[in-house]
């Protein structure tokens, strides 16, 4: 193994997820790339005329993220780089992982509620559907 990809948004979630890939390149003296994804205004937001990134989640909050893990693993002795993308969370991981021939993509998983389910599919599920590398999903 040389190559693993995180995706990262800075949740609990997230975290666990850091630190498992943390300890898997440590064990196989792997490179890591972190990825992570700030979305961009679509559907009824974009109908309106608003276009561009979710003022909530803009993508320097995600420098911000992308900086603090990058130093967690540094501070472990891990070869890190970092990755920001825009668009679609699961999309945009997969197609790190996919430019960098990523032996493993490691994603975290939150417990999300019946509603939350049936709108939209977990980044996690999407990313397993849609990736042809191995998929670690932490807990």
């Amino acid at each position: 193994m040389k190559t693993i990809v995180v995706g990262y948004d800075g949740t609990e979630s997230a975290e666990r997820a850091l630190m498992r890939t943390g300890e898997l390149a440590r064990a196989f003296d792997a490179s890591v790339v972190i990825a992570s994804v700030a979305p961009l205004l679509v559907g009824a937001a974009a109908a309106r005329g608003l276009s561009g990134f979710d003022p909530a989640d803009p993508p320097e909050a995600h420098r911000v993220q992308l900086a603090h893990a990058a130093k967690v693993l540094r501070e472990q002795g891990v070869t890190v780089e970092v990755e920001l993308e825009v668009g679609d969370a699961a999309a945009e991981i997969v197609e790190v992982a996919d430019s960098r021939n990523a032996d493993l993509i490691v994603v975290g998983a939150r417990e999300r509620s019946l509603l939350e389910r049936l709108l939209e599919p977990s980044v996690s599920a999407s990313v397993e559907r849609r990736s042809h590398h191995d998929v670690l999903v932490v807990h």
